[in-house]
């Protein structure tokens, strides 16, 4: 794999990690907009399994949130070490000279 191509498979699991991290904050969201409903309700089930519920989903939002930041430093590293923006240039003048 070129180092561009590379370069860009890693920006792309960047932006798939960020909307793994924003779809976590959802469920997150949701689990507590329930667990406040079922204040009112007080079903013993959800009483019981929501909180547990709550804490993996948080639990998987910080493992998230660490791998997040570890890949998009090793990602801004690798564009850095590389150079990427003069590839990305040359690979833009390549198009337009048909090379």
């Amino acid at each position: 794999m070129d180092t561009l191509k590379k370069f860009e498979l890693m920006e792309k699991i960047v932006r798939e990690l960020v909307d793994l991290q924003h779809s976590q904050q959802a469920i997150i969201q949701k689990i507590g907009k329930i667990e406040v409903d079922n204040i009112e309700l007080s079903d013993k089930k959800l009483d019981k399994d929501l909180p547990d519920m709550h804490q993996r989903v948080a639990d998987n939002l910080d493992t998230i949130t660490d791998i997040l930041a570890y890949f998009e430093e090793k990602t801004q590293n690798f564009g850095n070490k590389n150079n990427v923006d003069s590839l990305k240039e040359q690979q833009a003048i390549n198009e337009v000279t048909g090379q």
